[in-house]
């Protein structure tokens, strides 16, 4: 007579029963597979091997049958042969930079396939030599700057005010109001980026307060330059004083103005934020700022300077030999060119969309979900270091707050906001051709 198993447990199988997991097939059986062998083809012999391998472990493991395994590794391969995932940006934040700032123009993403291959970016078809490195992108920013004489493109814009800074100030002082000295995110600092060229900074004047006589008194033979740094992501109010370029062009030395967000023209919906034309026609000699902001372009740091002393300060800094390390590859000059000669971008069309069409829209996917929709006024802001303060109206479909973490793990996956008690899908940052995929991810939480 044997001992009957203990209550709760699971009799050990017999002796002599097969082991299951010898039923779990080979690995080049699996990706015999038509449908593995064409996503290796696509994605990668490695990529795939290893989904196959994952699969085999769940199958060894009962977790799946081991006729799924196949039918598993295929699930949990991605589309791509990146891990990055497309998001839609619903949270009413136009430049938000934990999802890549601006999103690319239709002209621009086009642009990208012409430079993915191999292309003129530095060749002269004419004459078969060496040719000027993107004389595209260079020729279309001096077309979008009015009073812009020459311009160079780096890597990001705190590149572009790094190498300003170590050609002009490197071993020497860069006079800066104190009300200026910011921090720009993930714990990057603007003292910190100068000092690490080799310059040293000269502080003048107050964090709320600074005149024109605190620059003077400061400047001396070891002056560099004068910056004046937009403080693009706080505003200060109240007793404030600060000094404009105009002012600072006559102490006699360089004034170079970090206006960050990339505005390049006024614009009517921001007028208190910087733009390049504007700050070279008030005096400043370089303007630097951001390709992925208000610009609504890739990622690249701008340098701009007017006729005369601008354009041999810019021929200085493309010159400067760490301004190899902080090139820029042919993929962001294609893309930047694009945006310049090409048609509005998506951060200029989401801005200026009125919150009218806004609200229709909301309101034509709340009545698509049904009752566990809503559609309400809300307010979206630009983000991305730009406009602060800045609010514009908007309108957003109101869900549940449980949808959010869901609408985060779909595909695509949806970035909201929660506000309220509520999950906030915020329409302006969001192209209008995407409200069919929105209201599908929203549907499938549902079901």
């Amino acid at each position: 007579m044997t001992d009957a198993p203990v209550r709760g447990t699971t009799a050990p199988p017999p002796a002599d029963a097969p082991d299951p997991r010898r039923a779990v097939p080979r690995t080049d059986a699996v990706l015999a597979d038509p449908r593995l062998a064409e996503a290796a083809h696509r994605l990668g012999r490695a990529l795939v091997k290893r989904a196959v391998v994952d699969a085999q472990q769940q199958a060894r493991a009962g977790a799946i049958p081991p006729t799924e395994v196949a039918d598993a590794a295929l699930a949990a391969l991605p589309r791509t042969a990146t891990r990055l995932r497309p998001v839609l940006n619903a949270t009413g934040v136009l430049l938000h930079t934990n999802l890549g700032r601006a999103p690319l123009s239709a002209a621009a993403r086009e642009a990208l396939g012409v430079a993915a291959g191999t292309c003129d970016v530095e060749l002269d078809l004419t004459t078969g030599a060496r040719g000027r490195r993107g004389a595209g992108v260079l020729d279309a920013l001096l077309g979008a700057v009015p009073g812009a004489a020459a311009a160079h493109v780096a890597n990001n814009g705190a590149a572009a005010l790094a190498l300003v800074a170590a050609t002009l100030a490197g071993g020497k002082e860069i006079v800066v109001s104190r009300g200026e000295l910011v921090e720009i995110g993930d714990g990057f600092r603007i003292p910190d980026l100068l000092e690490s060229t080799g310059a040293r900074l000269r502080e003048v004047g107050t964090t709320n307060r600074t005149h024109l006589a605190d620059y003077a008194r400061a400047l001396g033979p070891e002056t560099g330059f004068v910056l004046k740094v937009h403080p693009s992501n706080f505003t200060v109010s109240g007793f404030t004083s600060e000094v404009g370029p105009e002012e600072l062009a006559g102490l006699g030395v360089p004034v170079v103005a970090d206006i960050g967000s990339g505005l390049l023209t006024p614009h009517p919906l921001l007028p208190d934020e910087p733009d390049a034309a504007g700050m070279l026609a008030r005096g400043a000699t370089l303007v630097t700022a951001s390709g992925d902001k208000l610009l609504g372009g890739p990622q690249a740091g701008l340098v701009l300077g007017g006729a005369g002393e601008g354009a041999e300060l810019v021929e200085r800094v493309r010159r400067f030999p760490l301004a190899r390390a902080m090139r820029v590859d042919k993929l962001t000059l294609a893309a930047l060119e694009a945006t310049l000669r090409g048609p509005g971008t998506p951060v200029r069309a989401a801005l200026e969309a009125p919150v009218e069409d806004l609200r229709r829209r909301a309101e034509r996917l709340a009545a698509q979900l049904g009752e566990v929709a809503e559609a309400v006024d809300s307010v979206s802001t630009v983000g991305g270091g730009g406009a602060p303060g800045v609010t514009l109206p908007s309108a957003a479909v109101a869900l549940p707050e449980r949808f959010a973490a869901a609408l985060r793990a779909g595909d695509p996956a949806v970035l909201g906001r929660l506000e309220g008690g509520r999950c906030l899908l915020d329409l302006r940052a969001l192209d209008p051709a995407d409200d069919a995929a929105l209201a599908a991810a929203v549907a499938a939480v549902e079901t």
